[in-house]
């Protein structure tokens, strides 16, 4: 599915740019040399990444009438033995200096390494011992395209512990993997419809000093302004 999504645009329309970096000078030479040759790909340096920062700033939707199509985001590709304190600074490095979406290959990715990757903005998982050059590139395509590639077993493994966080961590705070609560999203829903504090008081059947105690505890917590900057980041994030 992700192949058929991926495959022919980007690799027709731009070649994507790749950033590499592995921890071991012969994994380095090895990705470099094995994706130089590749048309679908444009490596890159650390000079030509820092000169690509301005188009990584966030893109507006090309209008219909132009038929222009986006160039694709920069991809860092991490190649590490475990992910240590030195693989992690790697992988933020590689988000503070413009990449916008990471493929990371791993010898060694147990559950806490996942979650790591994961919270880091990892979009991409491949064991080294999977890592020819097609899956390379199979995950770079996938990951400029903004789509997430796993193996099998990782996959279930991440979805464990999304359901075993859920289940023992959150719930018992009354919140959701979104770090809304329901009551908050319930009330974010009605704002986002248009509804006032007394219509959502009355459709919930709370007081309007909870409906505003609850508007001004997410906005607070979030660090936005007002509840049309609290529905706009929830829609954006995909809250609500």
């Amino acid at each position: 599915m992700t192949t058929q999504q991926v495959g022919q645009p980007l690799g027709q329309q731009h070649r994507i740019p790749v950033w590499v970096k592995a921890l071991d000078p012969l994994s380095q030479f090895g990705l470099v040399h094995t994706l130089r040759q590749r048309p679908e790909i444009s490596l890159i340096g650390d000079a030509d990444l820092a000169s690509q920062l301005p188009s990584q700033l966030p893109a507006q939707a090309p209008s219909q009438s132009s038929g222009q199509r986006t160039a694709p985001p920069v991809v860092a590709l991490v190649a590490v033995d475990s992910l240590d304190a030195g693989a992690v600074q790697v992988l933020r490095a590689a988000m503070q200096r413009g990449c916008r979406r990471t493929v990371l290959i791993g010898s060694t990715i147990d559950d806490e390494a996942l979650m790591t990757a994961v919270e880091l903005g990892v979009s991409g998982v491949l064991r080294r011992a999977e890592a020819t050059g097609d899956r390379i590139v199979h995950l770079v395509q996938a990951a400029a395209a903004g789509d997430g590639s796993l193996p099998p077993d990782l996959l279930g493994r991440l979805l464990g512990q999304v359901s075993r966080m859920q289940r023992h961590v959150l719930a018992p705070r009354g919140l959701s993997h979104t770090g809304l609560s329901d009551r908050e999203t319930q009330v974010l829903r009605l704002v986002a419809d248009g509804k006032d504090t007394q219509e959502i008081a009355r459709e919930l059947s709370y007081s309007e000093r909870t409906v505003k105690n609850v508007l001004h505890d997410v906005t607070s917590r979030l660090q936005l302004r007002n509840r049309s900057h609290a529905v706009a980041y929830a829609l954006r994030e995909g809250l609500i």
